[in-house]
Parts: C-alpha cells; structure tokens; sequence
C-alpha cells in the first residue's frame, strides 16, 4: 500500500512538471516570436500547441484544464498589454482570451479523451488477447488439476502476481492442496490450511471474492456448484486496477467453463460405464437364470412325483421334501432374476386392467402356502368389491415377494396380515403387508430397495435371499404410478410394508410414460 501511494505521488509530481516545462517552453517560444516580429495570434498558437502537447502527455482531464487556464493567464500576463499585469486595456484582448481560453479547453478535453479511448482500446485488446490463450491453453488439459495449473500460471502472467488456484471436490469441499505460481520458480503444490474457514466464507459469503489470512479468494462457479477460487495474494489484491479486476472476472468465467465441461465429460464417460456395466450384469444374470430354470423345473417335477410315490414315514420323504423346497427356492429365485431384468431393459411390459384385488390376493396367497403351510396369513378387506386398474400378473408377484419375505423373517406362529383399504384422499388403494418378525434396522431402512443389498444380520434360514425381491416390487408398484415404503411396526415387534395403486387415470397413463 506504501509503494502504491508513493508512485502516486511520483505520477503527479512528473504530471506538474510536465505541465509547467511546457508552458514554460510555450512562453519562451513567445517572447522567441515577439522578438523576431511575428503577430501576437501565432503566440495564441503556441500556446494552444502546449495545451494539447499537455493533455497528451499527462493522461488526464485535470491537466489539460489547467494548462488551458494557465496558458490564457500567461499570454495576458507576458504579451498582452499592460505587459506583466493580469488586467486588460484593449477589449479585443478579452474576446482573445475567451476564444484561446474556449479552445484551449475544447482541444484539451477531446485530446483526453481520444488519449483515454486509446487506453481502453490498448487494455481491452490486451484482456482480448490474454483470455484467448488461456482457452488455447485450456483445450489441452487433460483434468481438473491441469485446468488449475494453467490458470494459475496465466492469470500470474497477466496481473504480475503469484496467483494460486484451489479446486473444489464433487461433495463441493476443498481440496487438501492448491497450486500457485511462483517467480522464478514455477508450479508449486502447497496445502490448503483450514478447509472449514474457506467453506464455510464461500457459502455464506455471495460475493464476488472474499478476503482471507494470505489470499483475495474469487469462487469459480460452474452451472450446479462449485469448482475452485482463484487465490490472489492480498498485496497484489489491493493493487487491482478496476481494468484489472474486470480481466480477472473474465479469465475466472474462462477456467469456470473449462471446469465445468470437463467434470461434464467425466460424470458422461462414468453413467456411460455404469450403464455398459449394469448391461453386462444384466445379459450375464439373464444368460444364467434361462440356463438355470430348465433343470430346475425338471428337479422340481421330479421331486414331486417321487413324494407321490414315498410314505410319509419313510425316511427318505423328508430327504425329498428338503430338495423340493430348496429347488422351488431356486426356482423362484431364477424367476425374480428374469423379471428384474426384463423390468430394466422395457421388455416386461404393464398391461392395466380393472382388476378385483380379493382375487389378486387369494392367487399370491394360494401361491405361498403351498410352500408354507405351517404359516397363518390373515387377510382384512372391504366389503364392497374393490376394483384397481393392474396388471394382475405383476401385482400377484409384488404381493408374492412380501410375503415370502415376511415368512422368511417370521416364526410361524407369530402371523402375518394383508391388509387392503383406500386411501384417505380416495384416490389411490393401499396395500399391506404386515408381520411379526424381528423387524428392520434402521441403517437398513434406506437401503432394502436397492438390487443386490441383503442385511448383514444372520437368520436361522439358510435360504436367504440375495436382494432382488424389494427391488422387482419397487419397480412394478413405480410402473404403475404407485410407491412402496417399509416401516417398523409401532405396536409390537415387526415391519409394515405398503404399497399404493392409483385409481386415477391420468395418473396411470403418467406412471407408463415414466416406466418406458
């Protein structure tokens, strides 16, 4: 801040001696002209010369002004008669000095300002020409990373600073470690000191920079978050001309976009792998359930007609009835691998039609008590029909799946509940299925819909399943304009899961749109 006044003071000592050298020079150029003879107007000339030479010398309003009403009290004083007195004898001298004095400070100012014209002309050329090798440099990089270093190295180049920059993870936090430009030394990696303190300055501050213990920070916004500041350290910051902090702005936006494109493309090459990965495990889960489910269906048929034929009391019927169940396990398994993935890939399409949900129940439950007699299921119902547009091939699944899984965490003597009733605003069914098993944990509860995510607590059943059940009746109930959620019972031990089926319309024709 010193040096900066002293070479403000210094600017306008050389501006005051170059404005009075020149009109020193003008009168003595005068006295040159009065001796030799020539008419008092080629004095007004030269004068007028020295107030030109003077606003494009000195760069400024304020000294060409001042030169013009210098230079018509000089000519009064030394020329006009009276010689060496201010007054005025001769009242064409009055209309001189009005004239000299009117152009003097006419020429003046066009002078300052064609002079700052070409200034703003010079800087914007050079911001022009400094944002330009920038994105040149830009196009080439490579990461996030080269991105920095570049912009650093530039923007250092341009302000003549050591100009650091800090990016920003994808969790919009700092990194441990920033890159700065040093004089003579180049690229250096420095470590970021308090992460929180910068955080928490760019959230709450909304600014287009923030001052800090070393650095004038400047965020680098991209189009959903953050991506980094600029660090400009503090003297260079107060240093700033107005032309200077307006390249500055324009090289940030320049680095913002590089940013932003490039993380753009790297968040496009990752959902274009995840998309060729969950491909693969789908053809891969597809190509084994079809190899799988022939010899199944044989097991199954096979161990059937060999209980028909084995007493009860013989023991190799419960040998047999352990392989039956563990093949319809199977079986069935294979048949939710087979759904999921026709559900991902749009080829198990959901035909809607009214439906009575008494019958769609009584088939998923038939269905399960023939491979779980020992369990009590309850059902509650209204008793006027209740019709709900479904494809009730699909619904019998969703219904399949809860309560096999409520069987499987439920002793059978505990009993498990489907309960169906409309909803309160009567616009959609709900569907429930409540048991009395051991219930869920809560760090489990966000995660049961997610494919492949089993709990990691341990059953007495060895037939657990491996996390496709939850996510096939997610994707059914969602394609039919529902939602599916799961609670702990608050009235004892166990977990509620329900379901909605609209009744609307609209809402039906909307959910297909979204499932396809």
């Amino acid at each position: 801040m010193a040096e900066q006044k002293n070479s403000l003071r210094l600017e306008y000592l050389r501006r005051v001696l170059v404005t009075a050298a020149i009109l020193a020079i003008a009168s003595g150029i005068g006295y040159l002209f009065r001796y030799v003879g020539f008419h008092e107007t080629n004095i007004v000339v030269v004068y007028l010369l020295a107030v030109l030479m003077t606003a494009w010398l000195t760069r400024g309003y304020f000294f060409g002004f001042l030169a013009s009403i210098l230079a018509t009290f000089l000519f009064n004083y030394f020329f006009a008669e009276p010689l060496f007195s201010l007054s005025v004898n001769n009242p064409n001298h009055v209309v001189t000095f009005v004239i000299m004095t009117a152009t003097a400070l006419i020429t003046s100012t066009l002078t300052s300002h064609a002079q700052r014209a070409t200034t703003d002309a010079r800087e914007k050329e050079a911001q022009a020409k400094a944002i330009f090798d920038l994105n040149n440099l830009l196009t080439a990089a490579r990461d996030i990373h080269d991105i920095a270093g570049i912009a650093a190295g530039a923007i250092s180049e341009s302000l003549a600073c050591n100009a650091a920059c800090l990016c920003f993870n994808e969790n919009n936090m700092p990194e441990s470690t920033f890159v700065q430009q040093v004089a003579g030394v180049g690229l250096q990696w420095r470590q970021t000191g308090d992460i929180d303190e910068i955080n928490n300055h760019i959230d709450g501050n909304g600014a287009d920079w923030y001052y800090g213990t070393e650095f004038y920070d400047w965020p680098i916004y991209g189009q959903e978050s953050i991506l980094g500041v600029i660090r400009i350290p503090n003297e260079s910051s107060k240093d700033m001309t107005s032309a200077q902090k307006r390249l500055l702005n324009a090289m940030v936006e320049s680095t913002a976009f590089a940013m932003d494109r490039l993380r753009s493309m790297a968040q496009h090459l990752r959902a274009r792998a995840e998309t060729a990965r969950e491909r693969y495990h789908a053809n891969l889960l597809r190509s084994i359930s079809h190899d799988l489910r022939t010899p199944l269906s044989g097991m199954l048929g096979t161990t059937e007609m060999l209980l028909d034929m084995t007493e009860k009391d013989d023991p190799r019927y419960g040998l047999l009835n352990g392989v039956q169940k563990d093949a319809d396990w199977l079986y069935s398994l294979v048949e939710n691998i087979l759904n999921l993935t026709r559900l991902q890939d749009g080829k198990l399409t959901v035909d809607k039609q009214l439906e009575a949900a008494e019958e769609v129940i009584s088939v998923a439950i038939s269905h399960v008590v023939a491979r779980a007699p020992e369990h009590k299921i309850t059902v509650q119902m209204p008793d006027e029909l209740l019709l709900v547009p479904m494809d009730a091939r699909l619904i019998e699944q969703v219904l399949i799946n809860l309560i096999e899984n409520a069987i499987k965490h439920t002793e059978p003597d505990a009993g498990i509940s489907v309960i169906v009733a409309p909803s309160e605003d009567g616009e959609s069914v709900v569907f429930t299925v409540a048991d009395r098993g051991t219930g869920i944990r809560n760090k489990d509860l966000p995660n049961i819909f997610k494919t492949f995510y089993t709990s990691d607590v341990k059953h007495v059943d060895s037939q657990q399943g491996i996390g496709l059940g939850l996510p096939i009746c997610e994707t059914i109930v969602k394609a039919h304009g529902g939602d599916i959620q799961a609670v702990n019972r608050t009235d004892g031990p166990g977990v509620e899961f329900s379901f909605t089926l609209p009744l609307e319309a609209e809402a039906e024709e909307a959910a297909d749109e979204t499932a396809r």
